[in-house]
């Protein structure tokens, strides 16, 4: 029997609470991904990795926590140097190894290497942001990108839609060269810094030109023999808040709304193609976010419409708090997965590779997708006696550290790590350094029991201990990490 096709939608900075299907008092009504919860699972605990875009799409690439690589916080930007290890397995590499067609349309964010016009050291080492966009040549091939990962076909942006340089890359070339310069904006919910960009590039195209090419993907590959994996790392919602004219005050909330019915639409387009090639059946649909939803939306404002983009949870993405991390996730398999399911596992986004190995009957190397663990079991409503995962770690903007074990959630840290109150450096002095939480009664994390359950705190801290320092969170060969002896944030770091 042929393998599932797999089409993986990561929508950008979309909040749990903007599913109408994950929220009861939604402004916002989804109606292509309600279809897609009623025909498939909705994960009520999914988490990814970290509170913002870069460590997110590394661990769903790669099944391994970001921390452990050379990105320590923050995210990369337009210009940075490639993240991705050269030899280290992909979800697409895994897959094409196992004869799936592979394609990656819309926002990579993972760094990539530009040709430049001199060979200046300091645009040759990985910094974020720090290479010099006048040394770029933007006619030569763009290096370790999609395509030096296992990708068949690529199209799309090197990052956010607020950042340069603003083209598209198709392959590992530009489309067009770009001639001109965008300037920053600071309209209300339209802003991107300001940089290079190509006269075939319009912010407002951006996600319907890479909804077309992800549509056009599913066409041409749907009669091959071959299997196909498609990654769809969508621009959207994430600011520069952009929706077409056709969306525009379709929420009846604000523009943020309309963007997120906007981002709807495309799930129902690449689900419109599945059906017309008669391929949906036996096709694996996800959808997910890579972190909580960010506060340019106007929280303020949206509240006044009676909508909470991040639902019950505290914080935003950034942050070390839930809003930062939980997000949606939907999973639709309809020859194997019960329609209407749910699940309230912990699951995280890292998953995806061991999932993947699980569905065609391979095991990982060691080497490989060291913080993966098979979702495969409760996609078939399997019984299974114990947690599929011991612990699941998260990552803030700062750097900051969190472990969730069942009902505990340790956070390493006395504030959110990240872009709510209290960020680092803010709050009282005298506040604990770590906070503890009981999420099944207390999901607003609100009241710190620290103090109360210290054996808990060292239970927590010895676990999370041996995950940094086995370099795996799996059972295995422990692996190395790069650069964690020399990290700040690991100030609870026992030897």
């Amino acid at each position: 029997m042929k393998p599932p096709n797999i089409v993986y939608i990561l929508a950008d900075d979309m909040g749990y609470g903007d599913l109408s299907c994950l929220n009861e008092n939604s402004k916002i009504h989804t109606e292509n991904l309600d279809r897609t919860a009623s025909e498939g699972i909705i994960f009520l605990d999914a988490h990814s990795s970290s509170s913002v875009c870069t460590p997110s799409r590394y661990s769903i690439l790669t099944g391994r926590y970001s921390w452990r690589s050379k990105l320590k916080q923050g995210v990369t930007l337009g210009y940075t140097r490639h993240l991705l290890e050269d030899k280290r397995l992909t979800v697409a590499s895994f897959l094409k190894k196992h004869g799936y067609n592979t394609g990656c349309v819309g926002k990579w964010h993972l760094g990539m290497d530009w040709a430049l016009k001199e060979e200046n050291p300091e645009d040759l080492n990985w910094q974020q942001g720090d290479i010099n966009p006048d040394n770029v040549d933007f006619a030569k091939p763009v290096k370790k990108g999609p395509i030096d990962y296992g990708f068949d076909y690529y199209f799309g942006i090197s990052a956010s839609l607020d950042m340069a340089p603003y083209v598209y890359i198709e392959n590992d070339r530009c489309v067009q060269l770009p001639d001109h310069e965008v300037e920053i904006r600071g309209l209300k919910y339209d802003w991107y810094r300001k940089g290079f960009s190509s006269p075939d590039f319009k912010h407002e195209e951006v996600l319907p030109k890479t909804t077309e090419k992800a549509v056009n993907f599913i066409r041409e590959k749907a009669d091959d023999e071959k299997p196909f994996f498609l990654y769809f790392p969508l621009s959207a919602p994430h600011a520069p808040i952009l929706p077409t004219e056709e969306f525009k005050g379709k929420s009846n909330t604000n523009e943020y709304g309309d963007f997120c019915l906007q981002v709807d639409w495309t799930v129902g387009q690449i689900m419109k193609a599945l059906d017309e090639k008669g391929i949906a059946d036996n096709t694996i649909l996800i959808f997910t976010s890579d972190n909580g939803c960010s506060p340019v939306v106007d929280f303020k404002e949206l509240a006044s419409f009676g909508h909470n983009p991040n639902y019950v949870f505290r914080g935003h993405k950034a942050d070390i708090y839930e809003g930062g991390h939980r997000i949606p996730l939907l999973v639709r398999w309809p020859e194997k997965i019960k329609p209407g399911s749910t699940s309230d596992e912990t699951v995280c986004l890292s998953d995806l590779l061991a999932t993947c190995a699980d569905i065609l009957g391979d095991k990982l190397p060691d080497n490989a997708g060291e913080d993966s663990v098979s979702n495969l079991p409760i996609w078939l409503g399997k019984k299974y006696e114990k947690p599929l995962r011991e612990a699941t770690v998260h990552h803030s903007f700062c750097g900051n550290f969190s472990i969730r074990r069942k009902n505990w959630k340790l956070e390493m840290c006395p504030g959110s790590g990240g872009w709510s109150y209290p960020k680092p450096g803010e709050g009282p002095d005298n506040a604990p350094k770590v906070q503890l939480y009981d999420i099944s009664q207390d999901i607003g994390e609100r009241k710190n029991v620290c103090g109360k359950y210290p054996e808990i705190v060292k239970e927590l801290t010895a676990l999370l201990t041996k995950y940094v320092k086995k370099g795996r969170s799996t059972p295995g060969t422990p692996q190395a990490n790069t650069g964690i002896e020399d990290w700040p944030q690991l100030n609870w770091f026992s030897e």
